[in-house]
């Protein structure tokens, strides 16, 4: 599947939650996420990117790729740091976003093992990034004096 770009209105719309995670579906979607997030040295990809609107998020880690499946946000930390930021739907634009630190994040796992966790850095960054893409909104949104 070929990532789609700014110019797209599905970017633009809200992902619906994922009612069966044992799917097939689903299943091919998160290989076809994992093979594009690869093949495009992305650290994330959302659903939406592919053209799909579920909630279903990718993050390359140290120990292989994190999916996530219907992922929130529970607690954003006060502390906030500003960092470049860029994405494989909108190419060759960086900008400096500001976000929280820290974050307390939940979702399913491909393997319908229900996470809580907390992400700091980078992991933190790219995990708000992602689920933003679930509501429809572009790191371009969140640059403060565009």
């Amino acid at each position: 599947m070929k990532i789609i770009t700014e110019e797209n209105p599905i970017l633009r719309k809200k992902s619906q939650a994922v009612e069966d995670v044992f799917d097939k579906k689903i299943k091919k979607l998160i290989d076809e996420m994992l093979l594009a997030m690869k093949k495009n040295k992305g650290i994330g990809l959302a659903a939406p990117q592919l053209g799909i609107l579920k909630r279903i998020i990718a993050i390359e880690m140290k120990d292989g790729p994190l999916v996530l499946i219907n992922p929130s946000i529970s607690e954003y930390s006060q502390e906030m740091e500003k960092a470049e930021e860029g994405c494989l739907s909108l190419p060759g634009k960086y900008k400096q976003v500001e976000r929280s630190k820290s974050v307390k994040y939940s979702g399913i796992l491909p393997s319908g093992e229900k996470v809580e966790d907390e992400a700091k850095g980078l992991f933190a960054r790219v995990i708000q990034h992602e689920i933003d893409h679930l509501d429809g909104i572009l790191f371009i949104d969140r640059v403060k004096n565009k």
